[in-house]
């Protein structure tokens, strides 16, 4: 017999589906702004992802520093973790946020998201090969679902048309692939040091090294009012109060169940860049959609049997 909730165990869990139901709702959103701000004033992609994760990794180091300064202290004085964190920041978070923010410069916030969702069922393939092992049913099927999704989004169903444009092909996959790394590699020193001291500090690094690489500011940028709110949309609302919201929420009703729910990110982003951006999407497109999504909820089905 199910235990009978209090009052106020009720009221934090439903505080924790909130948190990341809208956290990814806001990481939606912070694509349909890369999109616009893309469409309406040319940015750079790796601009951009410069621009954003320096400041919102400024943000949210101040953010950590007054909530766990142990942690934030503890992490450089462990050699291993200290590197483990820097191959994070680049390889893993730098990666994954400068794949998908280009995903979107070539095709729109909804069709990066969603291809960008792939990469679990990539984890899963490599976990199948380094293990040896055959792939369960319900991991056989997402995996067939993640191709057929994948070929209806390229090419609407006709394999001799290209729908989508070999570049943004080409980057959303690469954007699942970073994914998977991004996924990865944050194991382990998330658990010792907390999520939102690895993030803090991965955005801020990734940010770093992005704005040494030559190039990355040689584009003029030059925002209008709506330019600058659109800006402060990708960094506030759609990468420091959705992480901080997020992390909250996962810490109430824990990580598989939060991750469930804030799968939302690629149907809001979606319907952002329809009813606000006005992009126009086929039959074939919210088919893939379909077949890509479903994929999440197999493979969860499949780690709880």
């Amino acid at each position: 017999m199910d235990a009978v909730l209090s009052p106020k165990q009720h009221s934090e869990l439903t505080k924790g589906f909130l948190g990341t139901f809208f956290g990814g709702v806001c990481w939606g959103f912070s694509g349909a702004c890369g999109q616009y701000l893309f469409t309406h004033y040319g940015i750079p992609s790796g601009l951009l992802t410069c621009i954003r994760m320096l400041i919102s990794g400024g943000i949210l180091l101040i953010y950590c520093f007054l909530r766990k300064p142990k942690n934030m202290i503890a992490i450089w004085k462990n050699k291993k973790d200290a590197l483990h964190l820097l191959a994070f920041a680049i390889a893993g978070l730098l990666f994954c946020q400068y794949t998908y923010l280009t995903t979107i410069s070539y095709s729109n916030a909804g069709t990066a998201t969603v291809l960008q969702y792939i990469g679990p069922v990539i984890i899963l393939g490599a976990d199948c090969v380094l293990k040896r092992r055959k792939p369960r049913a319900l991991e056989l099927i997402a995996m067939l679902l993640a191709v057929i999704g994948t070929f209806l989004l390229a090419t609407h169903g006709n394999p001799g048309t290209m729908v989508l444009s070999k570049e943004a092909l080409f980057w959303g996959l690469l954007s699942a692939v970073s994914l998977c790394l991004y996924t990865t590699l944050s194991c382990g020193i998330s658990n010792r040091y907390g999520s939102d001291v690895i993030m803090c500090y991965g955005l801020l690094i990734g940010g770093i090294v992005l704005a040494v690489i030559p190039g990355t500011f040689s584009a003029p940028l030059s925002l209008n009012a709506d330019g600058i709110l659109a800006m402060g949309g990708i960094i506030l609302v759609g990468t420091v109060f959705a992480y901080v919201v997020y992390i909250y929420g996962v810490s109430v009703i824990g990580p598989v169940k939060g991750s469930l729910i804030s799968s939302i990110e690629p149907v809001s982003a979606t319907l952002f860049a329809v009813l606000w951006l006005g992009s126009d999407f086929a039959l074939m497109d919210f088919v893939g959609f379909v077949c890509i999504l479903s994929t999440i909820f197999l493979l969860a089905k499949s780690k709880a049997t």
